[in-house]
C-alpha cells in the first residue's frame, strides 16, 4: 500500500476520520473515543492541560472534562467507572475490563516495581495495606503521616519518593493497590477490590494469552503498524510481541503488508478502515497517542517531533510544550501553548509552520482551533508571541499578539 494509505487508516483508526459531535459530549461518545485509542496516558504536567483530558478534546471538541473524572474515578454505583489507572503505555487510564491483561505477566515490570523495596520492608508493607483498608483512598503524603507521623522521612532515591512512596507505588504496579480517586492531581491509593468489580478481578489470564490480546488492542489503536509499533503501544517485549503477531495473522486478524518507504514490514488490522480522506483539524498534546512514538510519527507523517521539557530553555527548538497541529490528515505546523490562568488567555509561546504548508490557511484554521480551545479551559482570549515563522500571520488572524518575553 501507498504510505498516504496507510496514513489514512492510522488517522481513522485513532478516531479522526470521525466528526466530532454537534451537540453536547456524552458518555457514549467518549466510549467511542476509547474504543479507537484503547488508552488514555496521564502526565503530571499542566502548563496547558493535563495529558489525558487532551486526546478526548481533539477528537471530540468541547466536552466536560467531569465526563473523564467520572468514567475513571467515580464511586457511583449506578454509573460504574469505565476506566481504571495502571501502567501501560507508560502510567494511564485503561477500560476496567483490560485490567487482567496488564497483570497477566506479558509486561515485564518497570524501575519502580523492584520487589527488593518490598521484600527490605515487609512489616512497613502490612501497615500501609491495613491502612489503606481502614483510611483509603489516601494519598502517599497522609499515609505516611499517619504511620510514621511527622518527623523526617526516609527518603529514596527516585524524586526524593519516601520509603512509604516507593512502597506505594511497587504496590501499584503489581496490582495490589490502584488509584481510587485523584485530588487535584494527587493520588489516592485503594484497594484494587474496592475499585474493580469481582468478575473482573477473578479472571486469570496468562502471559500468553495477555500479550496476545493487547496486541490486538493495539493494532485496532494503529490500523496499520510495524512490530515495534505495536510492541510500543502498551511497552511489550519482542519476546512475547513476535509469537502474539503471528498467532493473530494466523487467526486472520492482523495480515502482513508492505508500505511504501517503510524500511520494517507491517500489518494491518483487517478490520481497519480506509477512508478516502480525512478531514478536520485537532491539536495533539505531546501524548497523544497518534503521535507519541516518535519514529512512527516522523514515518507516518515526514513530521520530526520532539519533547523539549527537559532541555534547557535556550536550546529548545520549538517550546516547552509543543501542540503538533494535524488538519485534513497531515501535520502542518506546531504551537508551545501555556495556559495562563490568572490572566485567562491561552498564550502562543511560539507558532512554526511545516515546509510548504500554505501559512495562510494554516493560520487561519490554527486560530479557530485555538479559540475553541481556549473556550474549552475556560479562558477568554488567545494572544501569540511573536517567536516562530508563523507567528506573524498567525497573530494577525487571532488579533492578540504579544512581545516574545511576555
Amino acid at each position: 500500500m501507498s504510505a498516504a494509505v496507510a496514513r489514512r487508516i492510522a488517522l481513522a483508526a485513532q478516531g479522526f476520520a470521525d466528526p466530532r459531535p454537534a451537540a453536547e459530549p456524552t458518555r457514549r461518545h467518549l466510549q467511542r473515543v476509547l474504543a479507537r485509542t484503547q488508552l488514555l496516558q496521564l502526565d503530571s504536567v499542566n502548563v496547558a492541560v493535563r495529558a489525558h483530558y487532551a486526546p478526548v478534546f481533539s477528537r471530540l471538541g468541547s466536552y466536560a472534562p467531569e465526563l473523564l473524572d467520572a468514567a475513571a474515578w467515580s464511586h457511583d454505583k449506578r454509573r460504574p467507572r469505565l476506566l481504571v489507572e495502571t501502567w501501560a503505555h507508560e502510567a494511564s487510564l485503561i477500560p476496567v475490563e483490560d485490567w487482567p491483561l496488564l497483570h497477566s505477566g506479558a509486561k515485564k515490570l518497570r524501575w519502580a516495581h523492584d520487589p527488593r523495596t518490598a521484600e527490605g520492608a515487609p512489616q512497613l508493607v502490612e501497615d500501609i495495606l491495613a491502612a489503606v483498608k481502614e483510611l483509603g483512598p489516601i494519598g502517599a503524603g497522609a499515609l505516611e503521616r499517619a504511620l510514621v507521623g511527622d518527623g523526617p522521612r526516609r527518603a529514596g532515591p527516585w524524586w526524593d519518593w519516601s520509603l512509604v512512596k516507593r512502597l506505594c507505588e511497587h504496590l501499584f504496579a503489581v496490582g495490589v493497590l490502584t488509584t481510587g480517586t485523584r485530588r487535584g492531581f494527587e493520588r489516592q491509593y485503594d484497594l484494587v477490590e474496592r475499585v474493580l468489580p469481582p468478575e473482573v478481578l477473578s479472571r486469570r489470564v496468562d502471559a500468553e494469552e495477555g500479550a496476545r490480546e493487547l496486541i490486538r488492542r493495539a493494532a485496532t489503536a494503529h490500523g496499520v503498524a510495524t512490530e515495534a509499533d505495536l510492541a510500543d503501544y502498551y511497552r511489550l517485549g519482542r519476546a512475547v510481541t513476535r509469537p502474539a503477531i503471528g498467532a493473530l495473522v494466523e487467526e486472520g486478524v492482523l495480515e502482513p503488508v508492505q508500505v511504501r518507504g517503510w524500511s520494517a514490514p507491517a500489518y494491518r488490522h483487517t478490520a481497519a478502515r480506509v477512508p478516502r480522506a480525512v478531514t478536520g483539524r485537532a491539536l495533539l498534546c505531546p501524548f497523544d497517542p497518534l503521535i507519541w512514538e516518535r519514529a512512527r510519527t516522523e514515518r507516518i507523517f515526514g513530521f520530526h517531533y520532539r519533547i523539549e521539557i527537559y532541555v534547557p530553555e535556550p536550546k529548545r527548538v520549538h517550546g516547552y510544550y509543543v501542540f503538533p497541529f494535524l488538519l485534513d490528515g497531515d501535520l502542518v505546523g506546531r504551537v508551545d501553548l501555556k495556559a495562563d490562568r490568572a490572566a485567562r488567555v491561552l498564550r502562543v509561546q511560539s507558532a512554526f509552520a511545516e515546509p510548504g504548508s500554505d501559512h495562510g490557511r494554516v493560520a487561519v484554521e490554527l486560530a479557530a482551533e485555538l479559540r475553541h480551545a481556549a473556550e474549552w479551559l475556560g479562558l477568554d482570549d488567545v494572544v501569540v508571541a511573536q517567536r516562530g515563522d508563523l507567528a506573524p500571520a498567525l497573530g494577525a488572524v487571532v488579533g492578540g499578539v504579544s512581545s516574545p518575553t511576555s
